[in-house]
Parts: structure tokens; sequence; C-alpha cells
């Protein structure tokens, strides 16, 4: 019985049936098999795609594959693909079995594409043996996916000149140095892709700088998890931030083993940074037995993100006046939170408190003053806040400020009730409401919720508004009726009101008693009025116009209708008319109107 044979007949049985549950199959199109520049054989190239990403399905116990063009792919299809594909990369190429079993197994997506230039129908094995004695295939791309790279991760690593690995052996060397060390092979990518270099040094000096590390008191196991979560280690001689950090967590009472069970496989940790973020510690006063404490309580404070979080956040206090002592106490008292998360909240504070327009001095206060809270309270957008709030930005800034404990009733998750009005709001709310029963409306009538919307500004000065027309020389009963027929006119200023009234008696030249019929006066922009009767009086200079119009009839128009009726009776008045609006729009005129 053949190699192969004996292969068929294990792979049911073989262990490896458990490993086919772990491919991860990703839906990208790779090179056709054969690609490579260093075929000179026109038969290596072919036209036929290769398979897409395949979807499991079960019939009957028995597991296929089905990929996006339909093409159904059992198990144990696969099975004698990678039988085959063992036997040619050992057999044939003369790679170390354990290499070639290696990359037979844990090339799910490089199989998919030999799988896809050959026929399913038939003797699969036999029909991947014939392709492959003529399609010699580029060996380096079962061999990078198989220490666990994707294609989009290993090609710029793919060598332009070369397709098979016997031809490197200075990869291979090294390869092994790690695989021999104890290093996992699907671990070995991660490595390669941040620290390539390291596969091109000369026989015997890998190896001796692992040993080195070992100098340190560090166990093989414990030096291969320091490599595999920081390659770079690996590059020049021992990492002096590495030393340094493992010696001061030793000396406050944390051995290596302790640091080891902090990382995480796959994260990549950078010694120097948190060796620098130990200097800031001992730099805000934290004495070896509280930094002992603190890194006990809370290791995610160097290790997460290599300490870049932690750093983030001194620096973010320090811009809002914090000074060392405070942000020590800050660590000190830390919740229990991760210090990712509790950066992201002080940020989402910060973005609330400057889309509120809160002012920069009362936001420094408030991250003094206030730290622990605003990092752990993930508060709610600020539309939903101001919605459900139903404030103005004015009044919650100034609620914020007295009571900076209610930021954690705003939080994600928990339900927000309207603040209560402020005693001055509730205050001018009365007065308002005086006022209008004065004017004839029935208190909590339609007219007097409507009447209470369209008023701005604070009650008090309602009257004050009110008085200044009288004063002009307009009966009471006169201004009451026109504020319930304009009642935007309250919404100005009192001395807004003086220079219109102004306006319109001693440059007009209408009577004040106009405005009985006409209140809305009040309302339009000195540069809508000035246009108007500057073109109204030029008008009536020529004779075109009626020299006795109402005020109504000038302002009240649209654009174009006082156009068409008033300006187009003359022959220039169009000339005029635009002559006017320029000059007027781009002086800056001394205007009673906003």
């Amino acid at each position: 019985m053949s190699y192969l044979q004996k292969l068929r007949a294990l792979s049911m049985v073989s262990s490896s049936i458990l490993a086919d549950y772990n491919f991860s199959l990703v839906p990208v199109l790779y090179r056709r098999i054969g690609s490579s520049p260093a075929a000179s054989n026109p038969r290596f190239y072919r036209t036929k795609k290769a398979p897409q990403t395949e979807e499991c399905e079960t019939s009957g116990g028995i597991s296929t594959r089905v990929s996006k063009n339909g093409q159904r792919i059992s198990r144990a299809t696969r099975k004698e693909a990678q039988a085959a594909l063992l036997e040619y990369l050992h057999s044939t190429r003369g790679i170390q079995f354990m290499d070639a079993e290696s990359m037979s197994r844990n090339s799910p997506i490089f199989l998919e594409k030999l799988l896809g230039s050959v026929e399913h129908e038939g003797d699969v094995a036999r029909s991947i043996t014939r392709f492959l004695r003529y399609h010699p295939i580029n060996e380096f791309e079962p061999f990078f996916e198989s220490v666990g790279l994707q294609p989009a991760e290993y090609n710029a690593f793919l060598p332009r000149n070369l397709m098979f690995l016997s031809d490197d052996d200075l990869l291979l060397e090294n390869y092994h140095v790690l695989c021999n060390y104890g290093i996992e092979r699907n671990k070995i990518g991660k490595i390669y892709k941040e620290a390539s270099q390291i596969f091109q040094y000369d026989y015997g000096v890998l190896l001796s700088k692992l040993k080195a590390y070992e100098e340190l008191g560090l166990s093989q196991a414990t030096v291969v998890k320091f490599v595999v979560c920081s390659p770079y280690l690996l590059v020049g001689g021992v990492d002096d931030g590495f030393a340094q950090v493992l010696e001061k967590l030793k000396n406050i009472g944390f051995e290596s083993s302790w640091v080891e069970e902090q990382l995480t496989d796959g994260n990549s940790y950078y010694w120097k940074q948190i060796l620098g973020l130990l200097f800031w510690f001992k730099q805000m006063g934290c004495c070896n037995e509280k930094l002992a404490d603190l890194i006990s309580q809370h290791p995610d404070f160097l290790f997460e993100d290599s300490g870049s979080k932690s750093l983030s956040l001194i620096g973010l206090l320090l811009k809002m006046g914090s000074s060392m002592n405070q942000i020590c106490s800050v660590f000190l008292q830390f919740p229990q939170i991760r210090a990712g998360k509790f950066v992201s909240n002080m940020r989402l504070c910060l973005l609330f408190f400057n889309e509120i327009d809160m002012g920069v001095q009362e936001i420094g206060y408030l991250f003094r003053s206030h730290p622990l809270l605003l990092g752990s309270c993930t508060l709610k957008k600020t539309n939903s806040l101001l919605s459900t709030l139903n404030v103005g930005k004015k009044r919650l800034c100034q609620f914020i400020l007295e009571n900076p404990e209610e930021l954690k009733n705003w939080k994600l998750g928990t339900k927000v009730r309207p603040l209560p009005e402020a005693e001055e709001v509730i205050r001018s709310k009365q007065q308002k409401t005086q006022f209008l029963l004065k004017l004839g409306l029935e208190e909590n009538s339609s007219e007097m919720k409507k009447a209470l919307k369209v008023f701005r500004g604070k009650g008090a000065e309602l009257q004050e508004r009110f008085d200044c027309i009288v004063s002009a020389g307009i009966d009471e009963k006169d201004v009451y009726n026109m504020i319930l027929v304009s009642p935007q006119i309250l919404n100005q200023t009192k001395d807004i009101i003086e220079e219109k009234l102004y306006f319109l008696v001693n440059n007009l030249g209408y009577p004040v008693s106009s405005l009985v019929n006409f209140p809305s006066y009040l309302c339009y922009t000195a540069r809508r009025v000035t246009l108007r009767f500057s073109m109204y009086s030029w008008l009536k200079e020529q004779g075109a116009v009626d020299p006795m119009l109402a005020l109504s009839t000038i302002l009240a128009c649209s654009e174009n209708t006082f156009l068409r009726q008033h300006v187009n009776r003359h022959p220039r008045g169009m000339e005029v008319w635009q002559n006017l609006k320029r000059e007027i729009y781009s002086d800056s005129i001394a205007s009673p109107a906003h």
C-alpha cells in the first residue's frame, strides 16, 4: 500500500477531523495556482475562476460546504485534497513531514483554490496529484496561511522571484527555531507580520536571542508568551524597556509570571510605553506601596493598549488644569471600570459640554472637581438630552454647574425626566400671564397658551415695552388691540421700539396713529423699510405712484408684488431699485431692526 493510500485510509478516523471545524474561510479571490513568475510552462496558467467562500450545510449527517457558485465540497473531498497536498509537499517537494502536514491542514483558503482547479467528480486525490505534477504551486502561500496569516496580510510578504520554500533556507531555519522553542505554529504568522526581519537571521542568532531573555530569569514558557505578544523583542539586543518594566514590577512585588498572566493572545505590547506610564505614576507621587495596590486592583492601567488609555487620561486631566496630586487621587479612587471606558466617558462628557456651549473655565472646573463622576457616566446624546430635559443650552449649563451629580441620571439606560422650571422662569411666566389677563385673555385658554409661546423675554419686560408704545401717543386700548393682532411686536427691546417709532414719524413722515391699523410695522427690519420707502419716495418724485399710500401697502406685500405694482411702472424703476438695494444692503445702516 502506497503512502498516499495509507493516508486515505486513516483520514476518516484521524484526529485531524476535529480541526476541520476551525477553518476560517474568507470571501476573497486569490492568485491562480501556478501564477508565480518562476513558472514558465504555459500550462501552469488557468482561466478557471477560483471558488468563492463556502457556506456549511448538513444533510443526512454528512457535512458539506457550498461555495457561492453553488458547488458542493464535502468533508471527505477536503480530506482527500489535504492528503494529496501533504504527499506532494512531503514526498515530491521534500518538505519536512511536520511542516507539510501543518501546511496541508491549516491552509483552507489555498486548498479551496486548489480544488477549484480540478474536477470534484471521481478520484479527487488522483486529480490533484496529476494537477500538481504539471502545475507547481507557490509554496509560500500555504506556508504563510498555515502560520496564521490571511492572504490579504501575507501577499506583501510573498517573494517575487521564489516559489519553493527550500529556496529560502533561513526562513525555514528560523521558523524551526521558533517551533522547537515551543511557539505554536499558528502564532508565528503574527511574529512574521510584526518582525519579519528575524526570519533572515543567520544560523544560531535567533536561538541566542531567545536564550538571552532566559538569562533575565524568565522560564522558556514565559519567554514564548512575551515573544508572541511583543515580537519586536527579538529585534536587536535584549529590549531595555522590557527589562526595566520587569525589574520595576518585581521591586514592588509582581513576578514575571504575574505579568505573563495579564497578557492577552493576539494583542501587542510596547514596553517602553508601559515604562513611561510607570514613570508618570512616580511623578504623581505614588509610592511603591500605593503603586502596588493600584496595579493589583487595576492591571489594565498598564496593559490595556500598553498603557495608552491611562496616558490619555493623564494628558486630558493635565489639559483641564488638574495637579499631579489630583490626578494621583483619581487613579487611587478609580471605580471598577476599565481605563479605556473611563477615558471614553470623559470624552463624551467633554463633547456634551462643548455642544451645549459651556465655557472653557466651567468645563475645566467640572473636570477638576468631579473627574470620577465624569468618567463613570456614559451620557446620552446631546440632542436627546436637550429634548427630553425640555431646556435650553444656557439653562442646562447653569443647572449642571449647580448640580453636577445629576449627570449620573442622564446616562444610557436611564429614564430622563424634564428639569423643573427655575424660580426665575416661573416668576416670569406669572408676570406674562398677568399681563395677558389685562389684555382680556382668559386664564388657561388656548389663546393664552398661544400668546405665552409667542412672547419672548421676561414677563416684566412686556409691560415696559407696552408702556413705551403708549408713551408715543397711542391710547392703551388701541395698544391692547395692536398686541392682540400682532403679539410679536413686544418681542423687541424697548430701545428698538423707540428707534422704529422715531424713524416712522421723523423719517417716513407718518403719524404714530398709523400703527393702530398696521402694528406689524414694528416687526420689519430697518433695511426693508428703508429700501421700500426710498424707492417709494423716488417714484413719488417721478409722479409714478399715489403719494398717499398706506404703510401696509408699501411694506406688507412681497418683493415681487412691490416690483410689479410699483417699481415697474417707471422705465428706470428697476435700475434705481437695484442701485438702492445694493447701497442699503452693503452698508452698515444704523438700524433699529433685528
